[in-house]
């Protein structure tokens, strides 16, 4: 039996890891502030603030044959570190994709350039000085995870979940769509991201990977959302100049198509997953992520309030002005109220 330590393991990514560990048998010790909830049922847990000087003071005697990093924030990678990198026969930096430099190079490895960490206020910049930092201190004992976009039930983001959500909401009604067919999304479920790690530690693998998912185009994703939610609605696509000029953001965040990116990044989506097969990682049936996301879509509320996407009112906002718009189209009013849940 492994003696794993994860630092986390109450919010969405390090739970399902903390979980997919019990699973496959590891003595699992969680250390958290405890302020997103608590770890799953069979592992310890050490409610620790890992600012305090004294955050590590219950583990940091122990020997640990996994440490599992999830935070960004180079104060606590870097404590964590000094605390417990002695003691630890193997470690795994969960970073991101967002650390490559450029998104301009189609089917990119783990071998393109990052990010400088000038800034480490920004998300991809402090990733890179956690790699840096534990590159220093571990060695080969190192696997630098970096995934993708994830998805699955319990993302905050809603950047995957806005989709299946969005289409189940507008039923027979229209939904405002992105031109798509030259766009690709990759996307790992939450669930074999953590099923990857845990076996990767388990095994002793070492090195940086990508763990993203295969490639899809947008169109596609977004036909199949619409499949499983049931949409019978029109879908009426813009174009990036329109969404842009109508101040629609891109990516994530509020009032925005989520997953969708200019032309320009659009190689964003495509980097090279061939390490992570290789290693063992295997990736379910998209169907699959996107029922198991609208389900837990429906359960949260359709029409409930979201870190991304747009609001109904305002998708149907834009659908009016680009009837307007567009000679050929019918020109109508779409009616907010009578398709809200």
């Amino acid at each position: 039996m492994r003696n794993v330590l994860v630092l986390g393991g109450t919010a969405w990514l390090g739970f399902e890891i903390a979980e997919q560990l019990l699973a496959s048998g590891d003595a699992v010790t969680c250390i958290a502030r405890g302020e997103s909830g608590r770890p799953p049922a069979g592992a310890a847990f050490v409610q620790s603030d890992r600012r305090s000087p004294d955050a590590y003071a219950a583990v940091a005697s122990q020997s640990w044959d996994e440490v599992i990093e999830l935070s960004y924030e180079p104060a606590l990678v870097q404590g964590a570190l000094d605390a417990l990198a002695d003691s630890a026969k193997h470690w795994t930096l969960v970073s991101s994709v967002s650390v490559y430099a450029t998104n301009t190079d189609a089917g990119a490895d783990e071998s393109a350039p990052l990010l400088k960490p000038v800034d480490l206020n920004d998300y991809g910049q402090a990733k890179v000085a956690a790699e840096q930092a534990s590159q220093k201190a571990l060695g080969n004992r190192l696997l630098i995870v970096r995934p993708g976009l994830v998805a699955g039930p319990g993302d905050g983001s809603d950047r995957f979940s806005y989709w299946a959500g969005r289409f189940a909401l507008a039923g027979e009604g229209p939904v405002l769509s992105p031109i798509a067919d030259d766009r690709v999304v990759q996307v790992i479920d939450v669930e074999d991201l953590a099923i990857f790690i845990a076996q990767s530690g388990k095994g002793g693998i070492a090195g940086v990977i990508n763990a993203t998912g295969n490639q899809h185009a947008l169109a596609d994703v977004l036909a199949l959302c619409a499949d499983v939610a049931g949409f019978t609605g029109e879908l009426v696509r813009a174009s990036d100049e329109w969404l842009i000029d109508h101040d629609v953001r891109f990516w994530a965040g509020p009032r925005s198509l989520p997953l969708w990116v200019p032309k320009a990044d659009s190689a964003f989506a495509q980097r090279d997953n061939t390490a992570f097969h290789a290693a063992g990682g295997e990736l379910r049936a998209l169907r699959q992520t996107v029922q198991s996301t609208l389900d837990a879509e429906r359960n949260l509320g359709l029409a409930r309030e979201r870190r991304s996407g747009l609001s109904r009112s305002e998708e149907l906002e834009l659908l009016g002005q680009l009837s307007e718009a567009s000679p050929g189209r019918n020109h109508r009013s779409w009616d907010h109220n009578a398709e809200e849940e």
